[in-house]
């Protein structure tokens, strides 16, 4: 049979394989971005199902808009006003497919082959793959402690086949950082200054531990801003709800007719149902369990980096959300690493897919989210006796 150069080009999900291999009960795992399903608000959820069915009845299992529910997406309007004072319109949002079939659509809608996107070096691995199925070029930008390096940024955007950039700028994935005002800004000025629609990817922008909350980047001020929005943090994974937003009428008419062609429409039995969990339940309250719960998660894994790990490793210390980005001594593979550390049970993501040109890469990510205080602390004490063999440093 004959495949697609597309999707020859395209690599499976590096973390998806990793979850395969360390599904056993044994492994202590920091490897998969997955939510604490302590988290799940089970019985209201329930709720919410037995409520939306009795008052609404067949309209949860028939098709349904494109779009989406419409008081979903009044709802969500409501909270980018209250939030971040956006005056975003219902019309201005689809319903999606979790996050990640927004990245998706979005490529379908503005790349051709050889297209150009720009991307943070490290960057999130499901965008890097999903926009790969496009064909496209990619550009790194280096992602510094307060956000994307502004230099390289608006050399990158020098290319003229350039369309679109793509960030995380809150509590990134894969590093947790979060872009700081004043760069905030300063990417603003550069890139209104080009045709590039510019994409912030907000997954994570709840999850605030430590901090103020900060205005995004394009949203509300850019022609081609695109927001992108997410319950799967928040609420639950499974049901995966996300959503675009774009106040670019003809780029929102793209999008849909894109959407249509995908998948016709969003689950509407997930829509009605989180919309009735939201409404009918203190959602913030819910939200600040979940802070506190992965506060004294992330806590506990800055301890235990700084008790166990040589004083040669550096690491990140995120004011939200779900993940650490450790960066080993030069010439110190994390893939190899990787290797030592599941034959002692205990996984982390190496740094390598998370950039769009991998060489000898010597970052990993840590996830802190989906495992106690203590075995938190005995993971890192595992992966700390093998980063003192790999350190030229005696401590």
């Amino acid at each position: 049979m004959q495949y697609s150069n597309k999707i020859l080009n395209t690599p499976s999900s590096f973390i998806r394989n990793i979850l395969k291999v360390t599904g056993e009960t044994d492994v202590i795992s920091f490897a998969g971005g997955l939510p604490n399903p302590i988290s799940f608000p089970t019985d209201k959820l329930k709720e919410a199902i037995n409520r939306s069915i009795d008052e609404h009845g067949t309209k949860l299992f028939q098709y349904s808009t494109t779009q989406g529910y419409l008081p979903l997406r009044e709802y969500i309007a409501a909270k980018y006003k209250k939030n971040y004072g956006l005056d975003i319109a219902p019309d201005d949002i689809l319903i999606t497919t979790g996050s990640q079939q927004a990245l998706e659509i979005i490529g379908k809608v503005l790349l051709n082959k050889g297209d150009g996107v720009i991307m943070e070096a490290p960057g999130y691995l499901g965008a890097i793959q999903a926009f790969t199925l496009a064909e496209p070029t990619f550009y790194s930008v280096k992602l510094e402690e307060d956000g994307l390096n502004v230099e390289e940024l608006e050399k990158q955007l020098q290319n003229p086949n350039v369309k679109f950039i793509y960030t995380v700028p809150n509590f990134q994935n894969p590093t947790g950082i979060t872009y700081s005002r004043e760069k905030r800004e300063a990417i603003y000025e550069v890139v209104k200054k080009y045709d590039a629609a510019f994409i912030e990817d907000d997954p994570y922008g709840e999850l605030r531990f430590r901090g103020e909350t900060l205005p995004y980047i394009g949203g509300g001020r850019l022609e081609n801003s695109i927001l992108l929005g997410s319950f799967s943090k928040t609420v639950t994974p499974g049901m995966r709800l996300g959503w675009i937003v774009t106040k670019n009428k003809e780029l929102m008419a793209h999008i849909e007719t894109a959407k249509q062609a995908t998948d016709l429409h969003t689950n509407i039995f997930s829509q009605y149902v989180i919309h009735d969990y939201l409404t009918n339940n203190e959602y913030q309250e819910h939200v600040d369990k979940i802070i506190n719960l992965y506060r004294e998660q992330s806590d506990a894994m800055l301890a235990a980096i700084e008790k166990y790990f040589p004083p040669t490793v550096s690491y990140t210390k995120p004011d939200g959300g779900m993940f650490i980005w450790v960066t080993l001594e030069k010439g110190v593979r994390a893939l190899e690493l990787f290797e030592k550390a599941m034959e002692e049970k205990v996984a982390f993501v190496p740094g390598d897919p998370f950039y769009t040109h991998p060489e000898n890469i010597n970052t990993f990510r840590l996830n802190y989210t989906n495992s106690t205080p203590e075995v938190i602390e005995e993971g890192i004490k595992r992966l700390g006796k093998i980063l003192h063999q790999y350190s030229k440093v005696n401590s």
